[in-house]
């Protein structure tokens, strides 16, 4: 684990402020991202762009995503202590972090072999207890469900169905869904009595694509 220092807290302390002047109002969500030290997850030679409000690149043709969207989506979920969520796509593992330092209790899956080792080992590294999987996020996690929230992390084409099923009643969904290739529609989908989805739309953002099975990149 980095050193997480002075320096490197008043880096997050303006974060904050600057997520704050984009919008974002979820005091638990600007707590959280104050405290996880998002620098531990690239590598100390690029401490210099952790602290900006951009995505990064970590490998295997993923990315650390941009503070703004990970505080954007988490404030979409609206977390209560001690929810179960579901995460597809661990990537770093910083969202997840977010998540569980907002009192969640995160299952996270992701596809890529490799990355999947190496931040499983990562995350070992942290006080937060969260369970990470190898595997096909599009199948979610049936044995651990049914979820009080679920998020993508990841362009989907298409909401799966696969996932609904495994989200409580009065449970959401937050899905960066596919529209074209340039971009992506932010939705929050809340499961109903009747099983059906009441959909709320949140604007356009850019992701990695959500693809099938598991690969070893």
């Amino acid at each position: 684990m980095q050193e997480d220092n002075y320096r490197h807290k008043g880096m997050r302390k303006l974060l904050v402020e600057e997520l704050r002047n984009k919008g974002i109002s979820d005091e638990n969500v600007l707590h959280a991202i104050n405290n996880v030290p998002r620098h531990a997850f690239l590598d100390s030679s690029f401490l210099d762009f952790a602290y900006q409000d951009k995505a990064f690149p970590i490998g295997s043709g993923q990315t650390i995503s941009q503070p703004y969207t990970v505080a954007f989506q988490s404030s979409l979920l609206e977390i209560q202590k001690n929810m179960k969520v579901l995460e597809i796509g661990t990537g770093s593992g910083y969202q997840a972090c977010v998540l569980a330092e907002m009192g969640a209790k995160v299952f996270s899956i992701e596809r890529q072999r490799k990355l999947y080792m190496k931040t499983k080992a990562f995350l070992s590294e942290f006080r937060y207890h969260i369970k990470t999987f190898l595997g096909d996020g599009n199948k979610g996690l049936p044995t651990f469900g049914p979820f009080d929230r679920i998020i993508i992390t990841a362009a989907a084409p298409e909401i799966p169905q696969t996932l609904i099923d495994q989200l409580k009643i009065g449970g959401m969904m937050v899905i960066p869904l596919s529209e074209n290739d340039d971009h992506q529609t932010m939705l929050r989908l809340t499961k109903q009595e009747d099983g059906s989805m009441k959909r709320e739309t949140y604007g356009d953002f850019r992701f990695v694509p959500m693809l099938e099975g598991v690969g070893n990149d």
